[in-house]
């Protein structure tokens, strides 16, 4: 299996038939699992066996099969699959933190992973110092002997900011620390985490693997040790597992997941090409693209900038509004990552809670756009994103 191809992992890694040889992999909706006798039930107490399970809290087969999946797609060891993308972020924290122990984060982060952060983990007596992500320098200063934990987003969301992840790693593991991401916006087809020395990769499932609004679901990915280890035993304990419905409906996301997130990516490209220089947008971020202050970062890290791009409406929230409200292909919403195009106002929306001196500092303001592509022709996005533009 090593030697597979993305697109091949995708598909087949991981997979378990029962004794009746299902092509499609089967659902295993049970709770509770039965022994054939009291001295089995305490031997796999004891001693959990690879393929055998206890609880549904604690594993499925039908999740093991995700999770297996992708491990082999991010090119991680092992992966507990989550509720959500943040069940995975605040459990994969809280499971390899404890009081008195220093994160070192970028700054640049969605909204609840700051909560979490600030909120959660300095009130349970954790240090943290955020730092401008894209400044090397920023991170050589601020992580040191005494820090335990790094934490990024690779691409920022809304504003699509870079690190040098690479660079970041080599940092971190010089005082041995670990470094953990969020990978959702470079995706999994995409993901360069492992690859540059990531302990701990995490994605939301929601984007991209089921992809067409349908489930919520995240994974965190990484080392056996690590994942069967402290992450295991504080999310079986705590009860944010993934359901077997679920990890079935992610499975098959996963069968097309190269062919929606490469096309979509195309077409990103296409869209952030047409509206760069356009007079009614001030700035056009999408990572590999030639616009974006970091592309040649992006580019070296990445085939490919993701499915996201943000644009900044000259004019403020007004112009911003009347631009939303003029679309007819593009859905207001707040998620990304989905077969429908969609388009969301951060500052008001994902972001709105934060303090305006930090929107001002993360560059969320009132004329920025986060724009998720869809599986739409890309020529009818272009026209229908033109004709809005009109409109302001």
């Amino acid at each position: 299996m090593k030697d597979w191809k993305k697109r091949t992992k995708a598909v087949h890694a991981g997979t378990r038939r029962s004794q009746y040889g299902e092509v499609s992999e089967a659902i295993f909706l049970t709770q509770g699992f039965v022994y054939p006798s009291a001295e089995a039930a305490e031997a796999r107490f004891e001693n959990l066996g690879e393929d055998e399970f206890i609880y549904a809290r604690y594993g499925n087969p039908t999740v093991r099969m995700f999770e297996d999946r992708m491990s082999a797609l991010m090119d991680y060891e092992d992966a507990f699959a989550c509720s959500s993308g943040m069940s995975a972020v605040s459990g994969a924290l809280m499971a390899l933190l404890k009081a008195g122990d220093h994160v070192v984060s970028s700054r640049a982060l969605f909204g609840s992973c700051l909560y979490v952060l600030e909120d959660i983990l300095a009130r349970f007596g954790v240090n943290i110092t955020l730092v401008d992500g894209t400044d090397n320098a920023a991170w050589d200063a601020a992580i040191g002997p005494d820090t335990t934990l790094v934490f990024l987003e690779s691409i920022s969301n809304p504003t699509l900011e870079v690190v040098d992840l690479r660079h970041v790693c080599k940092v971190a593991h010089k005082v041995g620390a670990l470094v953990l991401v969020d990978d959702a916006m470079a995706t999994p087809i995409h993901s360069y985490a492992a690859d540059c020395g990531a302990d701990i990769a995490i994605v939301s499932t929601t984007k991209h693997v089921d992809g067409q609004g349908r489930m919520l679901g995240g994974i965190i990915t990484g080392s056996r040790h690590l994942i069967r280890g402290p992450i295991e035993t504080y999310m079986k304990h705590t009860g944010g597992a993934m359901n077997p419905f679920t990890a079935w409906t992610h499975l098959k996301g996963l069968e097309t997941l190269d062919l929606r997130v490469a096309q979509q990516s195309v077409t990103t490209m296409a869209i952030a090409t047409a509206l760069d220089g356009h007079p009614k947008i001030s700035a056009v971020r999408y990572p590999t693209h030639s616009a974006h202050p970091q592309h040649a970062l992006a580019r070296a890290q990445s085939a490919s900038g993701g499915t996201v791009l943000a644009l900044e409406v000259a004019g403020g929230k007004d112009a911003c509004f009347k631009f939303l409200n003029g679309l007819e292909l593009f859905t207001i919403s707040n998620n990304f990552a989905d077969a429908k195009s969609i388009v969301t106002h951060p500052a008001t929306t994902t972001h709105q809670r934060l303090p305006q001196d930090q929107k001002d500092l993360l560059g969320i303001s009132g004329g920025l756009v986060r724009l998720s592509t869809g599986l739409e022709d890309a020529g009818d996005l272009i026209d229908d994103l033109l004709a809005a533009l009109d409109v302001i």
